[in-house]
């Protein structure tokens, strides 16, 4: 990043914590906190006046909530927006506010974890900083309520997607666009605090025409389901002599944990083989590249999101490197693409 520091904003309602958050990103050398507000109103028109690279919100704060920040900012000034989600609660607003664009959200620290370094926040400002803003802009399209006529035999048994920072939009916007009546499994591994997995997996349930739930342990995979990872250990899907079933396992693995992308990637790969269609969209790192590799060896369909569309082009970009996606495909293209191919 050379000598430029990230100009960082926060908005947060609680004086005490915005003396910590402060004190806590002053101790990175490549961010300038450049000011701060306390309630969305005030911050939004801080932002006008400063103009910051990133901003650091919390979600809830009387009338002027994170929300309203999100909303203003990324239609009259977008950039990039850091949610504080409270560590006792679960705001649904979260999801709304990433589909209006906010970059990501973090677990708002605590005090001794503030004191600790928490790197996630400041790891994420500077990521957040490199980020094109017009990426975080895109819109979902509407939801596909329409039914699809498949051939009797699919080419393909199951769908598995990998997502990390920017995923909940990507995520939302694939499913809302496949077939009510599709007819096989999707397995999702989205790197996500355990407890928004839940919300997510609700959310997405509401807002697509096919059922998803987080995945249960020991439960038999069946067709027009989407099932989520949860985020309390690592999915790996068996083979039962009732059919595929999930199993939660406790294996470690490299790049990420609960939920690993590689881990859901590698056990498709072994159980569905060549009948696996592989998806790796946005996020920060290089989990999933390992394990769509074997679905690739596997003689299954593999398919990164591509750098224009995705919001951090590190997962994707790995799995084009390493050779392990066979197509490159903008976000908005996925689920046709995906459906013209079963």
């Amino acid at each position: 990043m050379g000598s430029h520091k990230v100009k960082t904003l926060l908005i947060e309602d609680s004086g005490f914590m915005r003396i910590l958050l402060s004190d806590l990103l002053r101790r990175d050398s490549n961010i300038e906190v450049i000011g701060t507000a306390a309630n969305g109103l005030d911050g939004v028109e801080k932002v006008k006046v400063l103009r910051p690279d990133v901003v650091i919100t919390d979600m809830v704060m009387p009338r002027y909530d994170g929300l309203y920040v999100v909303q203003q900012l990324m239609k009259d000034l977008p950039l990039p927006i850091i949610l504080l989600s409270s560590l006792d609660r679960t705001d649904p607003k979260i999801f709304e506010a990433l589909k209006e664009g906010a970059f990501d959200f973090v677990d708002k620290p605590a005090e001794s974890e503030v004191l600790g370094g928490y790197l996630p926040l400041t790891r994420m400002v500077r990521e957040a900083s490199l980020t094109d803003y017009l990426k975080l802009n895109q819109r979902l399209k509407g939801k596909n309520t329409f039914e699809h006529t498949f051939a009797a035999k699919l080419n393909y048994e199951i769908i598995a997607i990998g997502a990390s920072t920017g995923g909940p939009s990507a995520v939302e916007l694939i499913l809302s666009n496949l077939p009510t009546n599709l007819s096989l499994p999707v397995v999702i591994a989205q790197h996500m605090p355990e407890r928004f997995i839940e919300s997510f997996a609700v959310r997405l349930n509401e807002s697509t025409g096919i059922r998803v739930s987080v995945a249960k342990n020991g439960e038999q995979l069946l067709g027009q389901h989407i099932y989520m990872a949860p985020g309390t250990a690592n999915m790996r899907i068996e083979m039962s002599d009732s059919g595929p079933v999930v199993q939660y396992v406790t294996d470690e693995y490299k790049e990420f944990n609960q939920p690993s992308i590689d881990c859901l990637f590698e056990s498709v790969a072994k159980i569905y083989g060549r009948r696996a269609v592989g998806v790796i969209l946005t996020g920060m790192g290089r989990d999933g590249a390992v394990g769509l590799n074997k679905i690739k060896d596997a003689g299954g369909l593999t398919i990164a999101q591509d750098e224009h569309s995705s919001v951090v082009y590190g997962m994707p970009k790995m799995a084009m490197e390493s050779g392990a996606a066979i197509h490159q495909i903008p976000v908005t293209e996925i689920s046709n693409f995906i459906i013209s191919a079963l």
